[in-house]
Parts: C-alpha cells; structure tokens; sequence
C-alpha cells in the first residue's frame, strides 16, 4: 500500500524533479503556499472521512486524528502561525521533508506530515513495511481523498513502504531539507548516519517516558463520577499502543499525605481493573508472563517494595522512592505508585527524556509552578488524565508548524 497509489517508482523518481532545491515547486499551476487553500481542502476531505461512523467503530483511535485534520484546526494553525509574524517577516515552504515513523504507533505519521504539508512542502513519508491495520486504513483514506483533490498534492505528497535499506534513506536525506525521525535511539543514531545537506537539518523525537501525578487531596473532594472519569481517561492514555507510546504513563506520583494515600491508591487500581475491562481491553498469556518479567526485574533492582497482580489487565507495584520510577516499559498495564508530599519532590528526579506528565486534582497554579521549577530541563507537556496520546502542533518542546516553515525578512 503506497500514497499515491500506482505501479512501483524507482527511488529516483519518488520527489518531483522540481521539488530539488525548489520548495513548493510543482511542474504545472502555481508552486505551494504555507496555508495553501488546496491542501486545506484535502485535509478537510480526509478528516471527514476519518470521521464517519463506519470507519470510527472499527478504528477508533483514528477519531483524534479526524478532530486534528478539521477545517477549522487547519486555519488556526496557520492564523497563529501569521499573528505571530512581524509585518517585516514572510513564511514560505522549507521545500522537501522527509518523514521516517515509527512502526508501533502507526498514526503519528500523519500528524506531523500534515503539518508540513499545511505548510506547502513537498513530503516523503517511509511507511513500515511492520505498520498495522490502521495504517493501511489511513492510506486507503488519503487515496479515496485524492480522487476529488487538486492535482497538486498527488504530485508532491508521497508515502512509499521499502524496509530498512540504507541507500534508499540515504537517498532521500541527501536531497531533503527536513528530516523528520520518530523512534528510539537507537533509530535515531542510526538513521544520523546518512548526512543530511549542509543547509538541512533533523526534527528527532527519540526515547521518551511520561508519568502521572495523582493528588490525594483532590481525589478525596472529587465525586464518584469524577474518580471514574478520570480513571476511564487514565485507561485510554495507558493502553492504547499497549502503553508503548512516548507519552503513556508507566508510574503514578500520589502527591500529599502519605497516611491517606494508601487508600487513594486501592480505590484507584479497584477502578482502573473495572475500566480497562469495560474498554474492551485484553492482556494475552504472553504479555502477562512479560508483566511479570519486568516487574521481578524491577524488584531485582531493589526498587520495589510490594506488588500485585489482580488480574492480568493491571500490575501495580509498590516503589521505594520517586527514583524507582520505570522510565523503560515493562509490559501493558504495569503501573509503579510511590507518594510524595509534593510536586516539588519531583524536581530532582525528572530528567531531559521525560515528556509527558498526566494529571488529576491539582489547581492550574500547582502545575504551572512545578513547571517554573523544573524551568525547562523536562517535562514538554502537563495535560488532564485522557489527553496523554491527544497530538498537538507543539510536541517535545518542538512549535511543529514553524519548524516546516522558512521565515524572510524584508526591510523596506
């Protein structure tokens, strides 16, 4: 399956000519514009198909993405983009960018190729051969787009599956001007090996770990429908991508009193259990022996002080200290918890790869002011429980929009 569809191309003939060193450029009509008109209407047309009801029973997770890709969404971004700007400055295309995702979060491609293409460029996107089924639905939906869109995006968008082949991503690094990695370090070292043009550079989302921070205090005031929600909301941020997405939580901070915190935490995994199974989710023998391998090296580490295994939809293990926190994933639905008095216990353990911290009962002031006090050094995102895997154009620290843009000055 390959965007747009139609017989194999030799990897020379993936990127229009025009497209070398000519952002935009397209060999009939006018060259591409950020914001362009034709590409927001093609976005529209999949973000529609995205949400048809049909399609969002049978893959869900492709709802968010739906939302992302709206009209409206589309404008705000490049309206934001533009108020930003000086009345001296102009936004154009950076001209070619070359995405390489992920295989086990086979949506996130479309995220950040959007957005490079709402900014005119032209795009080439690996698709993993190792994708799963929504990525071939995905593909199937921008190809039953492309029947009803403007000629110009069949011939500067492109998303091609080949395995890992070197010369061919050798091949497109030399002659993008972005390079856009998602992985983990190791991908991103190794795709580093392939050198870019002098004038281009790389955008790399490489291994990163998320945590949740549960406050005693507003947990007790919260109402039974609020304690589920937030817990059916922690369910949908853990067990998508079997809890091996960047920003899925892989420990809980009980933040207040100690004393009271233990029967925080019973409520909170008695629920946790009830919501996953209701959600449909499912843990397999094999992942529940992995859970259990994990959670015994953890403990072999002598970060662990108890553990537990309900069922095989949740393991919750009882840590020493904040620092026992797993930043490596140890199998869907393991869980560290550890208290703390309070946020700021947090400061010293956080460290540069940490992305996304998950919430519930804080007042926005306690958050913010952890932020100021971690001032920069990690942590790119504190979002509600149920917002972990909610893509948005800011992502690690990066203003994803304005990195596919190339700004002029002109000083008149």
């Amino acid at each position: 399956m390959r965007f747009p569809t139609g017989p194999e191309l030799p990897v020379d003939e993936v990127l229009p000519a025009t497209a070398q060193g000519d952002p935009g450029s397209v060999r009939d009509g006018s060259p591409l514009a950020v914001g362009d008109e034709r590409i927001v209407d093609f976005l529209t047309r999949v973000s529609r198909r995205l949400l048809a009801p049909a399609l969002a029973r049978r893959h869900p997770e492709l709802g968010s993405l739906g939302f992302f890709l709206r009209r409206r969404e589309l404008v705000r971004a490049v309206e934001r983009l533009r108020a930003a700007l000086d009345p001296q400055t102009l936004a154009f295309p950076r001209g070619v960018v070359f995405h390489i995702p992920p295989a086990n979060v086979d949506t996130v491609f479309v995220y950040s190729w959007a957005l490079a293409a709402l900014a005119g460029n032209t795009n080439v996107v690996r698709i993993s051969p190792r994708s799963a089924a929504a990525a071939d639905t995905i593909l199937e939906v921008l190809n039953e787009s492309l029947t009803e869109a403007d000629p110009v995006v069949a011939r500067t968008q492109r998303m091609v599956t080949y395995g890992h082949d070197d010369a061919v991503t050798a091949h497109f690094s030399a002659r993008c001007d972005v390079r856009v990695v998602w992985g983990g370090d190791g991908a991103v070292n190794a795709v580093r090996r392939h050198p870019l043009a002098p004038a281009a550079r790389d955008l790399t989302f490489p291994d990163r770990s998320s945590f949740a921070a549960l406050s005693v205090a507003g947990w007790e005031v919260a109402t039974p429908a609020a304690r589920r929600d937030a817990v059916l909301g922690f369910v949908n941020d853990a067990y998508w991508f079997d809890q091996a997405a960047c920003s899925s939580p892989r420990a809980v901070f009980l933040v207040g009193d100690a004393g009271r915190a233990e029967a925080v935490r019973a409520e909170f995994v008695g629920l946790l259990g009830v919501a996953a199974r209701e959600r449909g989710w499912e843990v397999d023998a094999a992942m529940a022996v992995e859970k259990r391998v994990g959670a015994y090296g953890l403990a072999a580490d002598g970060g662990v002080a108890a553990m537990a295994f309900p069922d095989n939809l949740v393991a919750a293990l009882h840590l020493r200290t904040p620092a026992a926190a797993p930043r490596h994933w140890l199998g869907t639905g393991t869980f560290g918890f550890v208290t703390v008095p309070d946020l700021a216990e947090l400061v010293p353990f956080v460290r540069r790869r940490d992305q996304t911290l998950t919430h519930f009962g804080f007042e926005a002031d306690e958050l913010r002011e952890f932020a100021r006090q971690l001032a920069g050094r990690g942590i790119d995102r504190i979002v509600p429980f149920g917002a972990a895997l909610r893509f948005a154009p800011v992502w690690d620290g990066y203003d994803l929009f304005r990195e596919f843009v190339r700004l002029v000055t002109v000083d008149a």
